[in-house]
């Protein structure tokens, strides 16, 4: 499982991240602030696969941290985050080897695609499995995991759900559903999450 560090001062930034990620078996470590993040990088920086990182943020600054991070010879994938780009910051970060740039604010679809980016570039093989085949099996899994949340099997359903999430991250209707199967064993906390993540898309 790939270690994602997400860093940024913003709580509905983070926990939207967290979801994205999460539901696509990674594992996720949060820091607020760069101070917390560097405390979390010099414990566990040769484990993190890839970092979330905002720019402006109070105190220790985005672009402090990822020349930090270069210093100690970490040089795992690092994704900008800022609603202040500047070619300034952008040469600055591309120089210390940043992988991407999300421009705030950003969707779960431009989320997913980031993360697509990151995915393929580390995929040394692609499946030769044709479109047509990719699309039914998706809607064999949603198909399943309705039927499977309207008699009570939401572990079943959720790993239906999890499989059609990982071929389509940008099917709104599979967080609508993954929201349900939360409500249906009470989770409530869950349940919102997912929603939310459903409504923030277009």
């Amino acid at each position: 499982m790939k270690k994602v560090l997400i860093i940024d001062d913003t709580k509905n930034i983070r926990n939207m991240l967290r979801t994205c990620l999460e539901i696509r078996d990674y594992q996720v470590v949060l820091a607020e602030n760069g101070a917390k993040a560097l405390e979390i990088i010099e414990s566990q920086g040769e484990i993190i696969d890839l970092i979330f990182l905002d720019i402006r943020m109070p105190g220790i600054s985005g672009t402090e941290v990822l020349k930090e991070l270069r210093g100690k010879n970490i040089n795992c994938a690092v994704i900008i985050m800022t609603a202040f780009a500047t070619v300034k910051n952008a040469i600055d970060c591309t120089k210390l080897g940043a992988f991407a740039y999300l421009q705030k604010p950003f969707s779960p679809e431009r989320v997913n695609s980031v993360i697509d980016e990151f995915e393929d570039s580390n995929k040394a093989n692609k499946d030769d499995i044709n479109c047509e085949k990719i699309d039914l099996i998706e809607e064999v899994y949603i198909k399943a995991a309705k039927e499977q949340i309207d008699i009570g099997s939401y572990d079943e359903a959720f790993s239906n759900l999890k499989k059609a999430l990982a071929i389509n991250p940008y099917n709104k209707e599979i967080y609508k559903l993954i929201s349900k199967v939360n409500e249906g064993i009470g989770d409530l906390e869950q349940a919102v999450r997912f929603n939310s993540i459903y409504d923030m898309f277009k």
